[in-house]
Parts: C-alpha cells; structure tokens; sequence
C-alpha cells in the first residue's frame, strides 16, 4: 500500500466514533487486545494538519490495542489484516478535553490505519 491522503472534512466534528472502511482486507481479523502491526496517518479534523504518521518514519509500528486510545481500542477491532480504515476519533475517545495537558487534548482526530499484521 501507498501512503493514504486525507481529504479535508470541514462542518462540525462528530460527536461519536466513525469508523470507515476505504479498503476491506482478506487476512487475520484484529480482536480485542490484540498486538496489531500498523502503518498510520493522523490528522486534526478541524484544521487538517497532520500530528503524526508512522509513513514518516519509513517503518511500521507494532503494539498492543489495550495500550492505546480508546478510539483505535474500539476502532481496529474487526478489521482484516490487509484492510485501510478511517477512524474519526472525538476527544473523549482520544486525549480527552481541552486542558488536558496533551497537545492533542479537546481535538477530534482522523486516523487512516493500515492492518499489516495481527499477532
């Protein structure tokens, strides 16, 4: 896979999860406290600037879901390895309120997350 593009959204962000599918994969399902080997972009929903992206860094990252953001904990579980999901995760479900001591805290975030692996 290529490095996605994140199409500016604009209008209010929403007030629960999205979770999209862009591309359906064919392998190994994630599940819950699964590890998961991913390639990711992630983008501020309201300006559109991106935060942070694993395609930067030339490599993958692997880790447990348990030890991530509740969005990405409710959001990759279901998906197949070889799929491309797009994930609109609001504060809750991500750094929490503004003031949170996070630079991310009150932002709703976009992710779009490639399933390599599941382990």
């Amino acid at each position: 896979m290529e490095r996605p593009e994140i199409d500016f959204v604009g209008g209010e962000p929403p007030a629960d999860l999205q979770i999209t599918d862009i591309t359906v994969g064919d392998g190994d399902e994630a599940t819950p406290g699964a590890t998961v080997l991913v390639h990711y972009l992630g983008v501020e929903f309201e300006s559109g600037e991106q935060f942070d992206a694993s395609w930067d860094r030339g490599k993958p990252i692997e880790f447990p879901l348990q030890g991530l953001i509740q969005g990405w904990q409710d959001g990759i579980p279901g998906m197949k390895v070889g799929g491309r999901r797009q994930l609109v995760v609001p504060p809750a479900q991500a750094y929490g309120p503004a003031g949170g001591g996070h630079r991310l805290s009150g932002k709703t975030l976009i992710f779009v997350i490639d399933l390599l692996a599941v382990k």
